[in-house]
């Protein structure tokens, strides 16, 4: 009988490579939010894959980039501690030969750990096939890789393979969660996550980086199958509570609605959810309004 193996994962790379979308591809369920705006995953979210194989734990760090606020040195202290702390990372990159500055800043992170890195080239669904090669080629030289493996998170392609090497990586260990464990993020946190990739959605493209959600309320109904959840919305400018609010409340209405129905799919039950919009200027530099949102964690302070 073949060992039981497990391990911690991390998934690095630049904003929006697709790092969370591969993660809800690979455990199968959604847990962290996706949007095409910068700064989506603002904390460490840890989910859980768990085969007959083994158990991998994915940390899906925030994009490691230069920070600009005590929000940014958060996020980027969070996502280069990680790297130490894994026992394999996986490098997500664009299907492309140009190499930037941001990848540049990512390679030299990794050069300096000893933590075997394997590159995952994301979105191939959306070159040709016979293209792969190059992007190969321009990657192979820029750090010491163990494996370099295409994949497509949005459409599964090649997934499975991913997840087969990875396993080749890790050691034989315990079951650190029961077998139905999908992650390590409270119910809240994952609502108000949700509600807030709905912002990031709909609304122009200054306004989502200053944007946090807060649930001030979240409970079921003594009779029935019915959770009351009440959350505001902060941002940090009194013109952009008007544009969140939209036109008769519309905007507002229809992040509402788009984030009642993911919450119902996560919660298995009906939701009724109200907004709120709340201005407090500058909220992304004060320790204390950045804890209060959420963005805490122990181990960093």
């Amino acid at each position: 009988m073949s060992k039981f193996k497990s391990g911690f994962v991390t998934l690095i790379g630049r904003p929006n490579v697709g790092k969370s979308t591969l993660m809800n591809r690979l455990i199968g369920q959604k847990i962290a939010i996706t949007s095409n705006k910068p700064q989506t995953t603002r904390n460490r979210i840890q989910t859980v894959y768990t085969s007959k194989e083994g158990q991998i734990i994915f940390l899906d760090t925030p994009g490691i980039h230069k920070a600009k606020n005590k929000l940014g040195e958060y996020m980027v202290t969070v996502a280069e501690r990680t790297l130490k702390e894994v026992d394999l990372i996986l490098w997500l990159v664009e299907p492309t030969t140009f190499i930037g500055a941001g990848e540049r800043h990512i390679a030299e992170q990794l050069r300096q750990v000893n933590t075997p890195v394997i590159l995952v080239i994301n979105k191939i669904d959306t070159v040709a096939k016979s293209e792969i090669l190059k992007f190969i080629d321009a990657y192979k030289d820029i750090v010491s890789f163990q494996e370099i493996i295409p994949v497509s998170a949005l459409k599964g392609e090649n997934t499975d393979e991913l997840i087969r090497v990875m396993f080749d990586y890790l050691e034989e260990g315990p079951c650190y969660y029961d077998e139905d464990t999908i992650t390590d993020q409270p119910e809240r946190q994952i609502v108000s996550e949700m509600i807030r990739e709905k912002a990031l959605r709909n609304l122009s493209d200054e306004i989502p980086h200053g944007i946090a959600v807060a649930i001030d309320q979240m409970k079921e109904r003594p009779k029935g199958n019915i959770i009351d959840i009440d959350a505001t919305i902060v941002c940090e400018r009194n013109s952009h509570k008007g544009i969140i609010i939209g036109k008769q409340g519309a905007m507002l209405k229809k992040i509402g609605t788009q984030a009642r129905h993911d919450i119902e799919n996560l919660l298995d039950c009906k939701v009724n959810l109200k907004l709120w919009v709340k201005v407090k200027k500058d909220w992304r530099d004060s320790d204390f309004l950045i804890k209060n949102f959420g963005y805490r964690n122990t181990d960093y302070e």
